[in-house]
């Protein structure tokens, strides 16, 4: 078998033979082409070189011998392939043939250049080496003389010449070329011959011609025949023109056709017949219905008449089939067209105001347009326009405003239109899309619905019974579909939710609701979406989709009249066991539920079971519970929720070896939370296993920290002491001292309250106090104040009163100002009782630093009373001026304003008495600079009278109104 390099050689070595007849053959450049027998030939045309009828038998002579040459030849050593790519010219002998047939031609033709007869049998011989044999094809009949342009274009294609064994267009390109060069040299000296411009295009329409010639030179050819020709003679050319054209196909045959359109309309039906069925290319559906609604309207007008014989209803019926099939590609959607329909009803209201002299409307704005017939430029009507059509509004108007008797072909087209627009909502993924189609869709249904019953109350006079009864029908079966639409409209918008997103769960149990009590549906719905969910992008719960679809076959159907069908729903979850969820809790969940339903059927093994699959532990226990990287299925054995469950199922109906072995088996994973540690010590406590559930609480409390381990402390030891008391002391406070040695200033309080209660109940009370000495210097500072106050009231009860005098001193050592103002109340009480009046004033002196006058008024008051009832003129003088220091001291413009605040806090309103403001405004706005007075000396200032108001103001007046037992000494008994 020869290589593809040989194959490739013998291609280059055959087109190397070509052309034959460029440059022109003669004897000087080929000696081969003459012969002794040609030598009186030669001489005779020599002698008579202005006869033509001595060139003309020279050529039929040297012709017919040639041809008898060649059909005694006969091609037995020429390969098929050769022959196939040669055609004509696959012999040396045909090959000279055409050279010494070209060398006569062109010595002839140089003798008489303008000769049609010798120039149309020279292009004739050459086309029969290139092209090949032409087949002649015969026809019954005549042809007429002047045909239509359809009839023309369906007679040309029968007549249109054809051939056999043409020479290749690659191998031959030369000898192509140099026949196209032949054809232009006739033209030049012939230009205005019809016959020889029709001969020269038919060499395009041959298959072997080269893309060079049969593209671009042919069309470029066929414009220069339009233009060279007389207009009498175009028709011929465009026939041409036309069919070639339609061979090329796409942009070609749009361009070529639009051209013909504008001379000539009336093979427009032709044309729209062509776009819509393109050999190769898109079908143009738009300019195909402009076109035909154009015809339509102007045979309405009259001034069209279809070659074909339509009638313009019958041109409407065309445009309503291409606007049913192509229905997107035409029309509006239902948005366009109610703007569309808004937007004409403002022209037809300001038609009225556009007016021409002629009393035609006339365009005012916007660029230059070609014009009807009617002098009306209609965008609808132009081919070359984009918009798409308003087809509701063409339907009206040019349909069932015209056609009245037709309505029901009219209506039907409309129906189909609306309904093909309507199968966008098998497509939209909105909810607002959605709503706009259907709500367009069931308003057109709603309206042919009302269109048929007013046919029915209103019937035209030529109407029968059977046509009566025929649209009562069609009324009743859309009357059912309008029905149907409705009550479907749940499962449409549900569609909606499911085209955006199928991985959506929640709309998928939606779905199952709407199909009620449908058995076969909802198991349908079920299983379509557990094939369409990817569980890696699902939303949440899908578990849920499995435990109710299992919940299905368990309960016997959604309306629970089938028989249970307990395999089905194992099936279930056995295939959902096997899904790889997103979260492992979701998996936990699916196990759950199915030892669950084992439960309710008391199939209490089968639930055990179950369970035990699930918590099958791995060897490899070293697995991250939240790599995600690896399968739910591989983590679920860390899944706190899955033994929780299992826990809970073998305190319920195991033994208690098999409870505290799954109990043994979570705190070996080192799940187990807080909880878990309290549930499994409770259990082991009701069921007598003191000292392995105090192990429990000792494995908790090595495990967690604070503030977790703080509640398993307090329940710990609790529990230790309640089971032993004072019989195993030194181990409870072992237990209490490692509880406190990590434990939390904040979180100590009640362990030293508990530690403390042990130590009186069952210990020394000496103990008792230096643990709670040890409190009050552990606790946080906000516990401090409470911890003082329990330790004083205990050492008050085990070692009386003054006793507790050290406590408070350094309570008000380590207190914060507000708490230690309150120990100083307290610490004064007690030195009281005990007649310690000098302690108790020196106390109140201490603690008055830490109280304003204006925020604690009822530790004044207490001391106030202190020195009426104990105390002299001089203490109580020397009370009050401590107490004017201490308001002085806190008598700034910020701690003022929290005073104030805090007063009306305690006192249960915001409102305080204001001081009278002054009539003049510049007054009060000096006072308000001034800000709130200080209180003056009295010795060593003397009042002005603007500042009478100041002393009135709400700094004083609470003074003034809750020290009622204030006793007043002038001044002279003060000096």
């Amino acid at each position: 078998m020869p290589s593809v390099a040989e194959k490739s050689t013998s291609v280059d070595l055959l087109a190397s033979q070509f052309p034959v007849t460029l440059p022109i053959p003669t004897p000087t450049t080929d000696s081969s082409l003459l012969s002794i027998k040609d030598v009186q030939r030669e001489e005779d045309l020599l002698r008579n070189p202005s006869s033509f009828r001595a060139w003309w038998t020279a050529i039929h002579t040297t012709k017919e011998a040639f041809n008898a040459q060649l059909k005694a030849e006969r091609r037995t050593n020429v390969p098929d392939e050769v022959a196939t790519l040669l055609g004509p010219l696959a012999t040396p002998l045909a090959r000279h043939s055409l050279q010494c047939l070209t060398y006569l031609y062109e010595a002839a033709i140089a003798q008489f250049p303008g000769s049609f007869k010798l120039w149309k049998s020279y292009l004739q011989m050459r086309m029969s080496y290139v092209l090949g044999r032409q087949v002649i094809k015969k026809r019954a009949g005549g042809r007429k003389k002047l045909p239509e342009m359809k009839d023309a274009l369906e007679e040309e294609k029968e007549d249109l010449e054809s051939w056999e064994d043409g020479l290749d267009g690659v191998v031959g390109w030369g000898e192509w070329r140099s026949l196209i060069a032949t054809y232009e040299r006739a033209l030049m000296w012939l230009p205005k011959l019809p016959r020889l411009w029709l001969m020269y295009t038919s060499v395009f329409f041959h298959p072997m011609c080269p893309s060079l010639i049969s593209h671009t030179h042919a069309r470029r050819t066929f414009d220069r025949a339009l233009r060279t020709l007389s207009p009498s003679l175009h028709s011929r050319i465009w026939v041409r023109y036309l069919l070639w054209a339609e061979t090329k196909g796409g942009s070609t045959t749009v361009s070529v056709y639009r051209r013909y359109l504008a001379v000539d309309p009336s093979v427009t039906e032709h044309y729209t017949s062509i776009l819509l069925s393109p050999a190769d290319s898109v079908p143009r559906p738009l300019e195909a219905a402009k076109l035909l609604l154009s015809l339509a309207r102007k045979a309405s007008r009259g001034e069209y008449v279809s070659p074909e014989g339509k009638s313009p209803y019958q041109l409407l019926g065309d445009f309503l089939d291409i606007v049913e099939r192509f229905s997107d590609d035409v029309g509006f959607d239902v948005d366009a067209t109610i703007e569309s329909n808004d937007a004409n009803a403002k022209i037809d209201a300001e038609a009225a105001q556009l007016t021409s002299m002629d009393g035609q409307l006339v365009r005012t704005d916007g660029p230059s347009v070609p014009v009807g017939a009617g002098g009306v430029y209609d965008e609808d009507e132009d081919p070359l326009s984009p918009r798409k059509l308003n087809i509701e509004r063409i339907v009206h108007k040019d349909g069932l405003e015209v056609y009245k008797d037709q309505a029901g072909r009219l209506w039907t087209g409309l129906a189909t239109y609306w309904i093909n627009v309507a199968t966008g909502i098998a497509t939209v993924l909105t909810i607002r899309d959605f709503t706009q189609i259907f709500d367009a869709y069931a308003e057109f249904c709603e309206s042919l619905i009302n269109a048929m019953m007013e046919s029915l109350e209103n019937p035209e006079e030529d109407d029968d019974d059977e046509n009566t009864k025929e649209t009562e029908r069609e009324m009743d079966i859309k009357m059912k579909e309008f029905e149907a639409l409705i009550d479907r409209r749940p499962f449409l918008v549900n569609d909606v939710l499911l085209r955006r997103n199928p991985n959506d769960v929640q709309e998928w149990e939606k779905r199952v609701a709407l199909w009620g009590e449908d058995d076969e549906k909802v198991a349908d719905t079920y299983t379509k979406a557990l094939e369409t969910i990817n569980p890696r992008k699902a939303t949440a719960n899908l578990h849920r989709l499995y435990v109710n679809f299992a919940k299905f076959y368990e309960e016997g159907g959604s309306s629970g009249s089938a028989e249970p069908d307990l395999d089905s729903a194992r099936d279930i979850l056995e295939k959902a066991t096997k899904i790889n969820f997103k979260a492992v809790e979701d998996l936990a969940d699916i196990w759950c539920e199915w030892s669950e339903m084992e439960l309710r059927h008391e199939n209490y093994d089968e639930a055990v079971r179950v369970m035990q699959r699930a918590a099958a532990i791995p060897k490899n226990t070293k697995i991250n519970y939240h790599d995600h990287s690896l399968p739910v299925q591989a983590r679920l054995f860390k899944s706190l929720k899955l033994w929780s469950f299992y826990v809970d199922l073998e305190e319920s109906i195991g033994t208690v070896e098999s409870t505290k072995a799954v109990y043994d088996k979570i705190m070996d994973l080192k799940i187990a939370n807080a909880q878990v540690i309290v549930n499994y010590a409770a259990f082991l406590e009701e069921n007598q296993y003191w000292e392995d559930s105090f192990k429990v609480y000792e494995r908790g409390t090595e495990v967690f920290t604070f503030p977790i381990s703080f509640e398993i402390w307090n329940i710990y030891l609790s529990k230790f002491v309640k089971r032993y008391g004072g019989s195993k002391l030194e181990r409870a406070r072992d237990l209490f001292e490692q509880a406190l040695e990590k434990c939390p200033p904040k979180s100590c309080k009640p362990l030293f309250l508990m530690y403390g209660q042990l130590e009186e109940d069952y210990g020394l009370a000496k103990r008792a106090m230096s643990i709670y000495e040890r409190a009050t210097q552990v606790v946080a500072d906000e516990n401090k104040f409470e911890m003082y106050t329990i330790y004083i009231a205990k050492a008050t009860a085990n070692y009386g009163l003054p006793a507790t005098r050290p406590i408070f001193e350094r309570a008000l050592e380590v207190l914060p100002d507000k708490q230690t103002a309150e120990m100083c109340l307290r610490f004064a009480a007690l030195e009281r009782k005990l007649g310690e009046i000098d302690r108790a004033r020196a106390i109140y002196a201490h603690a008055s630093q830490f109280c304003d006058p204006r925020v604690n008024p009822k530790f004044w008051q207490e001391w106030n009373s202190f020195e009426i009832e104990t105390g002299s003129e001089d203490t109580f003088r020397e009370m009050l001026r401590i107490k004017r220091s201490v308001q002085a001291q806190f008598n700034t413009e910020a701690s003022y304003l929290a005073a104030q605040t805090l007063s009306a806090k305690q006192n249960g309103t915001s409102e305080q008495p204001s001081a009278v403001q002054p009539a003049d405004p510049m007054a009060a706005a000096e006072q308000q600079a001034r800000g709130p007075a200080f209180v003056a000396a009295k010795k060593t200032a003397l009042p002005r009278a603007d500042e009478d108001q100041a002393l009135s103001a709400p700094d004083l007046a609470p003074q003034q109104a809750d020290n009622d037992d204030e006793i007043h000494i002038s001044d002279e008994e003060d000096s």
